[in-house]
């Protein structure tokens, strides 16, 4: 399998974490290749199926062979992670429970049950009660923490769940909070040990939306990376500073950290203006990296034109402001990101 040219190969998680489809092999052999000096392991966001994921690896392989010059001695190679991923859900709340069944089967009955006091909502305080309660209870435990409010929201009554959030920012929230957990599921227990496995080449993880939570969890998972490029992150903009301290602390990132920010992305922020509800706090106190950046520990910056300088720090997370060329969540495979990207994996 080549991409614009780079040898490249696939592996596929399920949604714990195990290895699916041909349990790593062909990325195992492409590790393993002694030719091979560098391997950017690539990841998508949410995603209803492959082919939107693979379409966004040829996208940012074909702007990477644009823009690359060449590095003496250096042969690059991609590994592209599919994962279970699935888009929020368009529509009301048919479509947002639909959507919650299928990404916690197991709980088909309890959300079933919810979907039945639907009608009653409107009407009824303790149908309202009743509804978010159910749906608290099919949550898969294990993400909660303060940086997006989880924590808080388990504990509420669902009488105040409701009247902070109604029913859509409810069923949005625990969808979220599902791909999180699976996120940082597929992070932790499938690519860090994958990684791990790997004698040869240098790793430079480089995930978009959700796929920028499982390359941080993996990273702060594994002994070391060479490069972490998060594109439009859906994580906290705490990140570095709280749950995934480790990774700036304790040096795990040998080379540049990219985080990319754009205000004109209206999707990755959208479950952090939720947690803003939830505890009803002030809205800037919860945000998204891929919204507003790293804060509080990160050099700030600016995506700059292909040919532009930039000057990195080894284990430092770097803030690119991408306003003026990333335009929306999933603009992220355009010449100025390949640029960026290839200055860091030539800087580690």
């Amino acid at each position: 399998m080549q991409l614009s040219g780079f040898p490249a190969a696939e592996v596929e998680f399920d949604r714990t974490g195990e290895l699916a489809g041909d349990r790593g092999a062909a990325v195992r052999a492409l590790a393993a290749d002694p030719a091979v000096t560098d391997l950017v392991v690539l990841t998508h966001g949410w995603n209803d199926d492959h082919l939107v994921a693979r379409l966004l690896f040829s996208a940012l392989a074909g702007s990477l062979r644009s823009v690359s010059g060449g590095l003496p001695g250096r042969r690059i190679a991609f590994a592209c992670v599919l994962w279970p991923s699935r888009k929020l859900a368009e529509g009301g709340v048919a479509e947002r429970l639909d959507l919650l069944r299928d990404l916690v089967p197991e709980q088909r009955l309890t959300i079933a049950a919810a979907a039945d006091l639907v009608p009653a909502l409107t009407a009824r305080a303790t149908a309202r009660t009743a509804f978010a309660a159910a749906l608290l209870s099919a949550a898969a435990r294990g993400a909660d923490d303060h940086e997006d409010a989880s924590t808080q929201l388990f504990t509420l009554p669902g009488g105040t769940v409701m009247d902070r959030l109604g029913a859509t920012n409810l069923l949005d929230f625990l969808a979220y909070y599902e791909l999180k957990a699976r996120a940082g599921a597929v992070g932790v227990r499938g690519l860090a040990p994958l990684l791990a496995s790997f004698a040869g080449p240098k790793i430079h993880l480089v995930g978009h939306g959700f796929g920028g939570r499982l390359m941080t969890a993996a990273a702060n998972a594994a002994a070391s990376v060479g490069t972490l490029t998060l594109l439009q992150a859906t994580l906290s903009h705490h990140a570095f500073t709280g749950t995934f301290r480790r990774i700036v602390a304790d040096g795990l990132v040998t080379g540049p950290i990219i985080v990319t920010h754009s205000a004109h992305d209206d999707v990755v922020g959208v479950p952090f203006t939720i947690a803003s509800r939830i505890v009803e706090a002030a809205s800037g106190h919860f945000g998204a990296l891929g919204r507003t950046g790293a804060q509080g520990i990160a050099d700030a910056g600016e995506l700059v034109p292909v040919g532009g300088t930039y000057h990195w720090k080894p284990g430092v997370p770097h803030n690119l402001r991408a306003n003026r060329f990333v335009r929306s969540h999933t603009d992220v495979c355009g010449p100025e990101i390949a640029h960026a990207l290839w200055s860091a994996i030539a800087a580690s």
